[in-house]
């Protein structure tokens, strides 16, 4: 208490000049009416600027709550999706309870669930990317992943609640590729040397190829991805005179190092293509 005393008595002047420059500009801003629109100005100007850069941080720490729903709402639309349907031949049809439909009878092809990657490797030969969803919701081995941008790779392994992708970054990918201009198709690899590269192989060289044409997924060699999935796009033209066609090297259309969201796609018709395929073959 003493001490409070002893400060007061000190700074006595200072404090009561203060206490005056107050009360001297509370009556000159209160009952003059120019100099209160004046000061009302500066006063929301400077909360204004205040506000902004605090609603800046808060939003900042609201990112990753906003990236969450954003990939929730993605997983939606992307199921709504008109290409996730096919419509069903109607001369003989054979009805199960397993099979899904839309309200219009189309049968549903592939259906996306979300997911978090929660470790990614990209610096390797051999590139994979973990993410959280597992046998538990679903995931299962081969099925498709991608990316908000573009393809990201399959699915190798999984448990309870969790699934390991092989990415396009990877020496044994093979995906097949379609260019989308001219429909032709060809096959994705990559040479394990640089991640911002992908390759692109038997293009034939009668096709009109130019830098910035987009490669897409296409609907023959995989059942993992529907058709037209962005994977890349071009960026070189090789041209090999000892063959008869081109070699591509694409832009990888998924960021792999900064990749934070996924989606799984699963080809509700693929054991039914894969094992009249593999009986086929086992037929020959």
């Amino acid at each position: 208490m003493r001490n409070i005393f002893v400060f007061i008595r000190r700074y006595f002047n200072f404090l009561f000049f203060m206490v005056m420059q107050i009360m001297a500009l509370y009556m000159l801003f209160h009952y003059n009416d120019f100099h209160e629109a004046a000061f009302m100005g500066v006063a929301n100007e400077v909360t204004g600027r205040v506000s902004d850069r605090f609603n800046s941080v808060e939003y900042y720490f609201h990112l990753k709550r906003t990236n969450e729903e954003l990939a929730q709402e993605n997983e939606q639309l992307r199921n709504q999706l008109r290409q996730n349907f096919e419509t069903a031949d109607t001369t003989v049809q054979i009805y199960t309870d397993t099979v899904q439909f839309d309200t219009l009878g189309k049968t549903r092809k592939y259906f996306y669930r979300g997911a978090k990657v929660v470790n990614r490797y990209v610096t390797l030969q051999n590139n994979y990317i973990t993410i959280h969803r597992g046998e538990a919701q679903g995931v299962r081995r081969d099925m498709g992943v991608v990316s908000p941008s573009g393809v990201m790779g399959t699915v190798i392994n999984t448990s309870k609640n969790f699934s390991v992708v092989m990415t396009l970054l990877h020496r044994q990918s093979r995906i097949s590729g379609r260019l989308k201009k001219s429909g032709e198709t060809g096959q994705i690899s990559w040479n394990g040397v640089d991640p911002q590269v992908l390759t692109m192989s038997n293009v034939p060289k009668s096709v009109a190829i130019a830098k910035g044409d987009s490669i897409v997924t296409s609907q023959y060699g995989s059942y993992r991805f529907p058709q037209g999935i962005l994977i890349g796009t071009v960026i070189d033209i090789t041209n090999d005179k000892a063959s008869n066609f081109y070699t591509l090297r694409l832009k990888p259309a998924t960021s792999f190092s900064n990749v934070e969201f996924a989606t799984v796609v699963e080809n509700l018709q693929a054991a039914e293509q894969k094992k009249l395929e593999e009986a086929t073959k086992n037929n020959q």
